[in-house]
């Protein structure tokens, strides 16, 4: 085949050592477990970097598409990372082979961000952040890792010193955020992969970058794993058993630790601490990694786990301790731990107008939603007179004399009395008639804004982002 000057160069397979049988029957059961895993599910997106493996995923599903799955409806997507100088020849390739199958296909281009945790993981990070936000409603993400990928990533994950749930490697259907990920491939050899190839006389491209023994994988792939199989020709698949008892150790501590974490965990989602308290180390360990794997936190390492016990829960009760996991942090008010964005943004000068009171008001920085209802549990204030303007600020000075109370108290006080945590305090919404403080909806009115009897009522609740999602 001629291809044009600067585009990628295809590898066909050599000649296998098995017979045309062989082959058949390796396309058989390559069919047969992708059709197992899809089961129901016929809106699929792959994962198409045009190399050998995700090649063969994408040539398989095509197949099937017109044979076996016929209602299967595939697209394909290229993340083009810009590292390589060859990337749009290579989406040009990935394109072409799309169009040779009648396949839906689209490029995507994506920045990353060497310090987070050098390129290898900048570059995965932004390359899964990128197919999630390209899944429509209902699809699920194909991507074409396989046997021999699993036995690299247990491999680092060792490097790394990890536990089981980190030596349980990948799966092969796991969540992604609303959707699905799949890897129809993991049970496969890049060796059986190569014949399925020859079997069906298929081109891919070779990325030069693959040859680097500076990254990771590639000194795994390169020098130290081809050593084991020599010695131990199953090696792979030995080291994916393992990977599989450590995925159903994980799963069987879930099951045993799933009703003592719903009980740790509270209506806000932070972290009762006190019962944690008398627990053993171990135990603590394990219910704390999967609260912060329920919120999406990149797993913390032993030390920082231990940091997070020692510095944070047994810092003293004044101090503002907290602990930096990648894009959150973890802070500790009172006896609960809280899961928080690295940075939230300040909100103490904001000044929100809310001129109809019909429509609701969006609050900054995701923060919800004030709206006016006509009953519930939301408290009832003095509606505002024609002469009041009505805004919603963030912060507040002076004495304030709160319903209930006999004194005034500043605003700090108040808050510290009511158990709000340190950076929620300028994160609560607060209404005002003119400059006078009326209520901080949900949790207190001022004198100034209690109603009398005669007059009329506004009732303000306070709704968040994802109540609000979720109506």
């Amino acid at each position: 085949m001629k291809h044009e000057s600067g585009a990628p160069t295809p590898r066909s397979p050599e000649n296998g050592r098995h017979g045309e049988a062989a082959l058949e029957r390796h396309a058989s059961n390559l069919d047969d477990r992708v059709v197992q895993l899809l089961a129901n599910r016929r809106k699929v997106l792959v994962a198409f970097s045009g190399g050998l493996d995700s090649t063969v995923l994408l040539d398989t599903l095509a197949r099937l598409r017109q044979n076996r799955l016929p209602d299967l409806a595939l697209r394909a997507i290229y993340i083009h990372h810009g590292l390589n100088v060859q990337a749009d020849a290579w989406a040009d390739h990935c394109q072409w082979q799309c169009e040779l199958r009648q396949v839906d296909f689209q490029t995507l281009k994506v920045s990353l961000d060497p310090a987070d945790g050098g390129v290898e993981a900048a570059a995965r990070s932004a390359r899964y952040q990128a197919l999630r936000q390209a899944l429509s409603a209902g699809e699920t993400l194909l991507t074409a890792q396989h046997l021999d990928d699993q036995c690299e990533t247990l491999l680092l994950a060792l490097k790394r010193g990890s536990g089981p749930a980190g030596l349980s490697s990948m799966a092969a259907a796991s969540p992604l955020g609303p959707h699905e990920l799949l890897r129809p491939l993991l049970g496969v050899s890049h060796a059986e992969l190569s014949d399925y190839a020859r079997r069906w006389q298929l081109t891919w491209i070779e990325d030069d970058s693959n040859q680097d023994p500076r990254f990771d994988r590639n000194f795994l792939r390169l020098g130290i794993l081809p050593l084991l199989k020599q010695r131990w020709p199953h090696f792979s698949r030995a080291v994916a058993r393992s990977a599989q008892l450590c995925a159903e150790q994980e799963a069987l501590l879930d099951e045993l630790l799933e009703e003592s974490l719903r009980h740790l965990t509270l209506p806000d989602g932070s972290l009762d601490l006190a019962p944690m308290m008398t627990m053993g180390s171990s135990r603590r360990a394990a219910l704390i990694r999967r609260w912060l794997a329920a919120a999406g936190v990149k797993m913390p390492s032993q030390d920082q786990l231990s940091r997070l016990w020692h510095e944070v829960v047994l810092s003293r009760l004044d101090a503002v301790a907290q602990l930096l996991l990648a894009d959150r942090q973890i802070r500790r008010f009172r006896q609960r731990l809280f899961i928080l964005p690295l940075r939230l943004p300040p909100l103490r000068e904001r000044v929100l107008e809310w001129p109809d009171e019909t429509a609701s008001l969006a609050l900054p920085d995701t923060l919800g939603t004030l709206r006016l209802v006509a009953q519930g549990p939301a408290p009832a204030v003095r509606a505002p007179t024609a002469l009041e303007r009505v805004t919603v600020r963030f912060g507040a000075q002076g004495m304030q004399h709160i319903v209930g109370r006999q004194h005034g108290r500043p605003l700090k006080k108040i808050w510290q009395e009511l158990d709000i945590a340190p950076w929620q305090r300028e994160r609560t919404p607060l209404l005002y008639y003119n400059e006078q403080l009326i209520m901080a909806p949900g949790i207190f009115i001022t004198r100034e804004g209690q109603a009398k009897d005669g007059e009329k009522i506004w009732r303000v609740a306070w709704v968040s982002a994802a109540d609000a999602d979720g109506q």
